[in-house]
């Protein structure tokens, strides 16, 4: 075992220093595409200002023999494009996989220097996160890189699951987890074929007449209420990433069409705690925007709490309603969160100066 003091020390000589929290950047949406899909490719300089993450895909959608392609137009995507205030990432093949290598090996050697976020699939401990830190530290160091590539984990397995809090505290590195629903109901034999979302046989019925009192015949209709299949893991994974300073993130949502129910599986996530998800789509980019960012009236009501708290200690009545110390923390995330978005979506701070203006008079 690691002593705590080492902690923070580079695990390769010449390896930049390990940072000691991770920085909150915008991440509403982590916007994947093809990197060895020419048209796809092409569209990304456009698409960058749009998006708060632009992630080279190349694992799962990638077929076998076009991995190298992916590889390589990821490579002359990141040098070619002006990202500006947006965030690269790639998400590599699997560890157990015989791309994974040659993907940090060329990755970080040519464009680590563009290269903010490493997404590992399949997470299963902390060895698979430790195996991916020394090896990333060895490569920073042969390519001279100043600052350390992060490493976001996917939680896509029965096993990962059950080592989530060990894999949020693995490494300096782990900027943040993602839920995986699909390949996470294959391993834990889920009977479901969907990619998120919730589904129509996970339900619960109120109870027949008989039991709650009423006077309708036995075998009149009972409403049925769908349940959430994630919201469990959800809500674990959520907490280990609150435990240990890390950020975590709804996955896909693979139903493009179905943008009522992207939404509302999206917003569960925020209210959960989630700071995004992954776009698969265009359509769905304008869906993480909006959920992911604090709505404006929210904003304002939390900014009028803390205004009207001071320090943050006792107790006020607003509206007739009490706001005492966990209130106020409470409105500082939201408002915390609020001047983060703002600064770099100048549509969304003029939404908010309004508000905050109109909730004033």
């Amino acid at each position: 075992m690691r002593s705590a003091k080492d902690f923070f020390r580079p695990l390769a000589v010449g390896a930049p220093e390990p940072l000691r929290e991770v920085p909150f950047r915008p991440s509403r949406m982590i916007h994947f595409f093809d990197p060895g899909n020419e048209k796809m490719a092409a569209k990304v300089p456009a698409l960058a200002p749009a998006v708060d993450v632009l992630l080279g895909n190349l694992e799962d959608a990638v077929p076998s023999d076009r991995k190298e392609a992916a590889r390589t137009g990821l490579v002359a995507v990141a040098k070619g494009t002006d990202f500006g205030g947006t965030q690269l990432w790639t998400r590599i093949n699997s560890l157990d996989s015989p791309w994974a290598l040659d993907d940090l090996l060329t990755l970080v050697t040519e464009i680590g220097d563009r290269l903010d976020v490493v997404m590992v699939p399949k997470v299963e401990g902390a060895h698979d996160i430790h195996y991916v830190d020394r090896l990333l530290a060895q490569l920073e160091a042969r390519a001279g890189l100043r600052r350390p590539i992060l490493v976001h984990a996917i939680l896509e397995t029965a096993a990962g699951v059950a080592n989530v809090e060990e894999i949020a505290g693995a490494s300096p590195r782990m900027q943040g987890i993602s839920l995986g629903p699909a390949d996470l109901a294959a391993s834990r034999r889920m009977k479901t074929t969907r990619v998120g979302g919730g589904h129509p046989g996970y339900l619960v019925r109120e109870d027949p007449p008989s039991a709650s009192g009423g006077g309708s015949p036995a075998d009149a209709p009972r409403a049925t209420y769908q349940q959430d299949l994630w919201h469990y893991t959800l809500a674990r994974m959520v907490d280990a990433c609150a435990a240990h300073g890390i950020l975590p993130y709804y996955g896909p949502f693979g139903d493009i069409q179905d943008v009522t129910a992207c939404e509302d599986q999206f917003r569960n996530a925020f209210l959960l705690g989630c700071v995004g998800a992954w776009s698969l789509h265009p359509a769905q980019i304008a869906i993480a925007k909006r959920v992911f960012s604090p709505a404006p009236e929210d904003v304002a009501w939390a900014r009028r709490v803390i205004g009207a708290m001071g320090d943050g200690t006792g107790a006020v009545m607003i509206d007739g309603k009490m706001q005492d110390d966990a209130t106020y923390k409470q409105c500082q995330v939201v408002a915390g969160l609020a001047d983060t978005l703002a600064a770099r979506d100048p549509e969304l701070a003029e939404a908010y100066a309004a508000a905050w203006k109109a909730g004033r008079r």
